[in-house]
């Protein structure tokens, strides 16, 4: 079994990555997905509380309390697959509790991408957030490293350049998923410079 989490600020290409997995047959488990049974148990609107039932989970039960709900779904889904992919962690806690749990069989993959690239990518994508209002998306990635995303992201086993074209960043993802067992090392295969985002990469989430 292996067990691989992905790690990236809006618009650098970790919902793609996850499409990859699922395309391929590599169960996603989305640990969004936690937050938004919470609030659904609580009789909440996930679209409007999802960041407050965020916060009271880790306030009730720790701040690994995302991880470790998410850690039965990962099991389960490993049960009939040889990987799983896990998508969203934000915090060196949640990565210290998978790395806990799954040992040598969990490694972190860091999508990467420049700002001004995954503001566009979010803005063809019609997010209101990004669209026009730049701003207020680098006030979202503030939020997301005062929390330690940058500290995961630094901490990742594998990363992942994604500032070619939309083939090859999943070709790169397809590797990264059928390693078997072999670390994968750094993206030491990135694009050329002269590279073209291919014309729908805009779209990578």
């Amino acid at each position: 079994m292996r067990v691989i989490g992905t790690v990236g600020l809006p618009g650098s290409g970790k919902g793609e990555a996850a499409a990859v997995a699922e395309a391929e047959g590599v169960p996603v488990v989305t640990m969004g997905d936690v937050i938004r049974e919470a609030c659904r148990n609580r009789g909440l609107d996930p679209a409007e509380h999802h960041g407050a039932v965020a916060r009271a989970l880790r306030e009730e039960d720790g701040p690994a309390a995302v991880a470790e709900r998410s850690i039965p779904a990962i099991r389960d889904a490993a049960a009939d697959a040889d990987a799983v992919l896990v998508d969203g962690l934000r915090s060196t806690v949640e990565l210290e509790r998978f790395r806990e749990a799954f040992g040598d069989d969990f490694r972190l993959v860091a999508v990467e991408a420049p700002f001004d690239l995954r503001a566009e990518r979010l803005g063809a994508r019609g997010r209101d957030d990004s669209d026009v209002d730049v701003e207020a998306l680098r006030q979202r990635e503030e939020r997301e490293l005062e929390f330690g995303m940058g500290e995961v992201i630094d901490a990742a086993d594998v990363t992942v350049d994604n500032t070619g074209t939309l083939a090859a960043f999943r070709e790169r993802i397809r590797a990264i998923l059928a390693a078997e067992g072999d670390d994968p090392g750094t993206d030491g295969d990135r694009p050329p410079a002269d590279a073209t985002r291919e014309a729908d990469a805009g779209g990578q989430p």
